[in-house]
């Protein structure tokens, strides 16, 4: 594994599930370097006994002992001839940014490439491209930025046609910046929350009732696969937000999903279609609801967590899959990259 760099942090709101997916990923791939990607751009590497020694990853932002070796860029020059597993969630790390440095020195990395990233990271856009499929979406729309009367009105507009809605950041990871509007009054106050961040665009859904699903599609072997599909349930009252995900509180995740046959199906058929729809490369985990109507898409993750806990771990086991052997296999896909 000395060919193989671990790169795992990043500046997004998910760079601690990216340092638990790396705790994972690498004791699956002993020798593999690691190189933090911290907050103020720089690169760091890091000793595995520093990284194991984290306790609680989710909780506390990680501070690298090693001094850096430069910014992304004059890491990634440096790092010629190496194949880079991403364990990276969200941010510029997930958004297509990063993809397109590496493509650009000819790098090879697991994952889709920069143009799917961008596609899928940005749920508008995605929605869109999967629709064409003949998938079927939530209703939405985009929130007006830098106009917070206008964003009230149509997120007001929007509650008053569903009942519920759930306003999330158009291209960020799954779990940051996740509201629920139940009633007039949270109208108003997602609202004002949101117009705190005018550079940050917000997309309002219909909320729809039905079981919560996530599906994870692997290529293997040359073919392109859906994992067993898992089901998230949810205590009264509780979302499935970051608390939710990744410290378990009011949430359970059922690995199989208890459906029947016919809905795992659609389900898998769908995480296939919006994979394949996106262009993506490698893995990726798709959010779908399952309603008495028919499944919906709400989104794609081109680089979905690694963690011990994560869903593709999970559904790799209900698989029969082995992770490092699926590791392997995204290295050997990522080193094929350019022929």
């Amino acid at each position: 594994m000395k060919d193989v760099i671990i790169l795992f942090g990043g500046t997004s709101g998910e760079r601690r599930v990216s340092v638990a997916s790396a705790q994972n990923v690498a004791t699956r791939l002993p020798g593999a370097a690691l190189w933090f990607w911290s907050t103020s751009g720089d690169v760091h590497p890091v000793d595995p006994s520093e990284l194991q020694r984290i306790e609680r990853p989710f909780e506390e932002d990680f501070v690298p002992a090693q001094k850096a070796i430069g910014g992304i860029e004059a890491a990634l020059d440096r790092a010629q001839g190496k194949t880079f597993y991403l364990g990276l969630h969200g941010g510029t790390g997930e958004d297509g940014t990063l993809q397109k440095l590496m493509e650009k020195r000819r790098l090879a990395f697991t994952g889709s490439g920069s143009d799917a990233s961008a596609r899928a990271f940005d749920k508008n856009a995605a929605k869109n491209i999967v629709r064409l499929k003949g998938v079927k979406v939530a209703d939405s729309v985009v929130l007006p930025q830098r106009a917070p009367e206008a964003a009230f009105a149509a997120l007001d507009q929007m509650f008053t046609k569903h009942a519920r809605v759930v306003v999330k950041p158009v291209a960020d990871g799954s779990s940051v910046g996740l509201h629920h509007v139940k009633t007039r009054e949270d109208v108003r106050k997602v609202a004002a929350t949101i117009a705190k961040e005018p550079d940050r665009a917000y997309l309002a859904e219909a909320f729809l009732p039905g079981r919560e699903m996530t599906c994870g599609v692997i290529e293997q072997n040359g073919q392109t696969r859906a994992l067993p599909p898992s089901e998230v349930i949810m205590d009264a009252g509780r979302a499935f937000d970051f608390e939710g995900k990744y410290l378990g509180k009011g949430t359970r995740e059922i690995t199989p999903a208890d459906a029947p046959p016919t809905t795992i199906a659609m389900v898998q058929q769908t995480a296939v279609a919006a994979h394949e729809a996106l262009g993506c490369r490698g893995y990726t985990r798709t959010d779908i609801i399952a309603t008495d109507k028919g499944v919906v898409y709400l989104e794609t993750n081109t680089l979905p967590g690694m963690t011990k806990a994560s869903f593709i771990p999970q559904q790799l086991a209900a698989a029969q899959i082995d992770v490092t052997a699926f590791l392997l296999e995204q290295l050997t896909i990522a080193k094929a990259r350019y022929g």
